[in-house]
């Protein structure tokens, strides 16, 4: 071993061993000692390399217990961004516009509105579908549910099925709740596109000339221009999102999470069930 490498390996760890505690017992900000050691490492990376080579398992278990620990600050964080986002909704709750000639299902004087942004092609919003179809049947005569357009552009057959459901509920709002059920139930066949449209319109007796007569009618474009527009309002990027009595919620989350909502609603004096 040379005189230099002796020189390198004693002295330079006792200097900065010296310039820690100086740094550290001494009259110096945080900032000073972050920048100094930041300095002195990067003069000297052997210091830090040679640490670590000499305790490997000590510093491997360190970075998993650092990891760890940021894991669960994220979580955290994450819990209280959500649990603030759910406060400032009741607070501050959201008005998606309700049309007078809108389909409504359910009771149109019901105290909880649902209003939901979906997309019929989506494999999320059959499970909105679902949850949309077991909130009614839980809160019957108590929620009034209202469907709304927000078609994806790489679905291929999401607009032309939100044209055929505006187009059938200009003849009735119930041929377009029976289109509405009837592509979720049979959702494998969408890709078919227009010919599976068809087929529901005719199996639930709509007048299939009125149908493509209003099919591209700037009415029925109009309409689902507004609808993705008030989604886009409100920060509804995906599908399916909904609004329960001005509450947003994205994504197809489960039934219990909109009676959660409910509760709360009701612990507030916001609804009375």
């Amino acid at each position: 071993m040379t005189f230099r490498s002796i020189r390198f390996r004693f002295i330079k760890p006792l200097t900065f061993l010296a310039l820690l505690s100086g740094l550290l017992f001494g009259c110096t900000n945080e900032k000073e000692i972050e920048k100094t050691v930041a300095r002195v490492l990067s003069e000297n990376p052997e210091i830090l390399t040679d640490a670590i080579r000499n305790n490997s398992l000590a510093f491997v278990e360190a970075i998993q217990d650092a990891a760890q620990n940021a894991r669960e600050e994220m979580i955290q964080q994450r819990e209280l961004d959500e649990r603030q986002k759910f406060e400032d909704a009741f607070e501050n709750p959201l008005a998606p516009v309700i049309r007078e000639d809108e389909a409504i299902r359910g009771n149109p004087d019901a105290p909880l509105v649902l209003v939901e942004y979906s997309d019929f092609e989506c494999s999320f919003c059959r499970r909105g579908y679902m949850t949309v179809m077991e909130l009614l049947d839980r809160y019957e005569g108590q929620i009034q549910f209202i469907y709304k357009h927000l078609p994806l552009n790489f679905h291929e057959n999401a607009m032309l099925a939100a044209q055929y459901y505006e187009s059938l509920r200009l003849q009735s709002d119930e041929l377009a709740h029976q289109f509405h059920d009837q592509v979720f139930e049979q959702h494998e066949r969408i890709r078919n596109g227009k010919s599976f449209f068809d087929s529901i319109a005719q199996s639930i007796g709509a007048d299939m000339g009125k149908l493509e007569e209003k099919l591209n009618s700037q009415e029925v474009l109009s309409r689902i221009e507004e609808d993705k527009r008030e989604a886009a309002q409100f920060g509804m990027q995906g599908t399916p999102g909904f609004i329960l009595n001005g509450v947003p919620v994205r994504g197809a989350m489960p039934a219990d999470h909109f009676v959660e909502i409910v509760n709360e609603l009701e612990s507030r004096g916001k609804v009375n069930l």
